[in-house]
């Protein structure tokens, strides 16, 4: 359908190399975009890519630390002059530093929110003169279900995590004159290597989900697939501002 084709589209997923943002280029390479992978880890970026190639797109893997400004706009630029344009972009790579907050250094708040939500702005902030000279582009922004809730293991993270959902709206106010659609997705608790150590290091963490969420199960980087793809394509013109829980019903159980 062409409300969902993404052919000459070319895509960069921050931290897509594994997890939630591999999952999303997939979903957005069977759709017919062009994906950059854009991470830390070369090996892991190149695995991805491949991946990618055998789905029958076009990809290639950037390094990029995108807690550094100048890291940031380097993936920006080299994406457009390699593949000629740019329409998407999924602010997705982050990290996560369980601990009692009494126990944060400042050092560890920075850390984190550096990562998680400075890094979104400014890769957005890169991308803007771009997309407005195309005449429009698509931004999707990773929350967490802990956008809404709270959590005492989690609280750079949490905070980063609703100040990306605020941002996003924010974003999506003053862009949408551009044609530029900003939208935010909230995971819930999804099976990736970053939750396999939140579950050795919460107690009852695996139980508890399990019995939260009406699916009965976790999720998995395969159910971000299709909503990718919606963000990121035609069909999703006039949803601008949002932030879509992707939890299995976690959200909404009382």
């Amino acid at each position: 359908m062409e409300h969902f084709d993404l052919k000459g589209r070319v895509a960069i997923v921050t931290g897509g190399n594994g997890g939630i943002g591999l999952g999303m280029a997939r979903g957005l390479a069977k759709a017919g975009a062009a994906i950059v992978v854009a991470g830390r880890n070369a090996k892991k970026s190149a695995d991805a890519v491949r991946g990618l190639e055998s789905l029958g797109a076009r990809a290639l893997a950037i390094e990029a630390d995108v807690t550094q400004e100048a890291s940031c706009r380097q993936l920006i630029e080299e994406s457009v002059r390699r593949l000629g344009r740019l329409d998407i972009l999924i602010n997705n790579a982050g990290i996560a530093l369980r601990k009692p907050p009494q126990d944060y250094t400042l050092v560890d708040w920075h850390k984190v929110v550096d990562a998680n939500l400075t890094s979104a702005f400014t890769c957005a902030h890169a991308a803007y003169a771009h997309f407005k000279r195309a005449g429009g582009g698509k931004i999707i922004n990773i929350g967490s279900i802990l956008s809404i809730f709270g959590a005492p293991f989690a609280v750079a993270y949490a905070a980063s995590k609703g100040g990306l959902v605020q941002m996003t709206k924010a974003l999506a106010t003053a862009w949408a004159k551009d044609n530029i659609q900003v939208n935010a997705i909230l995971p819930g608790w999804i099976d990736t290597d970053l939750t396999v150590s939140a579950r050795e290091q919460v107690p009852g963490l695996n139980e508890n989900v399990l019995k939260r969420t009406p699916a009965g199960r976790w999720g998995r980087p395969e159910d971000f697939e299709a909503i990718a793809v919606f963000l990121a394509g035609p069909g999703s013109a006039f949803v601008n501002g949002t932030a879509i829980p992707v939890d299995g019903g976690y959200s909404v159980q009382v």
